[in-house]
């Protein structure tokens, strides 16, 4: 900047090292000031591993908690609901540079939703070490804080990556639903001790909001796949009855003989016994048409 002074702020990050270089964008037609810059050039990567703190403003937990209740699961999938609970976990929570939804599913632990690159590939990172705060968190209930990556022994391969990522802690709170654990609420910061005790609760409470979304999505996922199958069970019966009372008029047979007599034919021909209706039925309406 104009006087070689180093900005105490810029969009919301401070503590940029000197190393960085700042460019600055004037307007067109104007000459360079402070009062005309577009943009200020940072390598994030960089910044991270440089230790610059981020200060943005946390988003309001009130707010956060009220867009998840107020989500449609109607509009939104399972996997958009984790999306947009990383993204306020990101947002909630104070330093946070990466979150992310770590769930559990025949014993198979795995992302379902990020924000921030860094979150998925260190949960990556213990998946493939097979140990790591995710995953104790997600496989028992309860909360595991890493204070300072830098002291970290009980996983040194996990600490090892983050520090290579510029993450200096983290915390994974378990999700609760029906008294089992779905999985874990994973937080990553750029500084050390970063998730004091309110940041804790905060974090648990964040998560037990965001377990009430998670079962509700799947809910409404499962509502709709029941409706779905009561639907095709339906249309099934309605066929294979068309096709009985076809064979009872043409071969003047009883309704339970004309069932055999489909029977017979789906298992003769090695087809579904809805397709065998759905041909006869087929069939004969070409036939009168004709």
């Amino acid at each position: 900047p104009p006087g070689g002074s180093e900005p105490a702020s810029v969009n919301g990050m401070a503590r940029v090292p000197a190393a960085l270089t700042v460019v600055q964008r004037p307007r067109l037609g104007c000459r360079p000031c402070n009062r005309h810059v577009l943009s200020w050039q940072i390598p994030w990567r960089s910044l991270m591993r440089a230790g610059a703190i981020i200060t943005r403003t946390p988003l309001d937990p009130l707010v956060a908690f009220a867009e998840l209740g107020r989500m449609k699961l109607a509009e939104s999938d399972l996997q958009a609901v984790l999306g947009r609970v990383a993204e306020l976990a990101r947002q909630t929570l104070p330093g946070v540079v990466g979150a992310s939804v770590t769930l559990v599913e025949s014993d198979r632990a795995f992302t379902a939703a990020f924000a921030g690159q860094l979150a998925l590939d260190l949960d990556e990172t213990q998946y493939q070490e097979g140990f790591g705060p995710c995953l104790e968190v997600a496989q028992s209930a309860g909360t595991v804080t890493v204070p300072d990556m830098a002291a970290e022994t009980r996983w040194p391969a996990f600490a090892r990556q983050a520090l290579a990522a510029g993450v200096r802690s983290s915390l994974s709170v378990a999700l609760p639903l029906q008294e089992a654990v779905l999985g874990a609420l994973n937080i990553y910061a750029t500084q050390p001790a970063m998730f004091d005790r309110d940041a804790t609760e905060l974090a648990r409470t964040f998560a037990g909001y965001a377990a009430v979304a998670i079962a509700n999505a799947r809910l409404y996922q499962a509502t709709a796949t029941l409706a779905e199958d009561m639907r095709r069970a339906m249309e099934t019966r309605a066929v294979i009855e068309q096709a009985k009372g076809i064979l009872i008029a043409q071969q003047h047979c009883t309704p339970e003989q004309a069932f055999e007599l489909l029977t017979r034919l789906s298992q003769s021909t090695h087809r579904k016994l809805r397709d065998c209706a759905t041909d006869l039925v087929t069939s004969t309406a070409e036939d009168r048409a004709r």
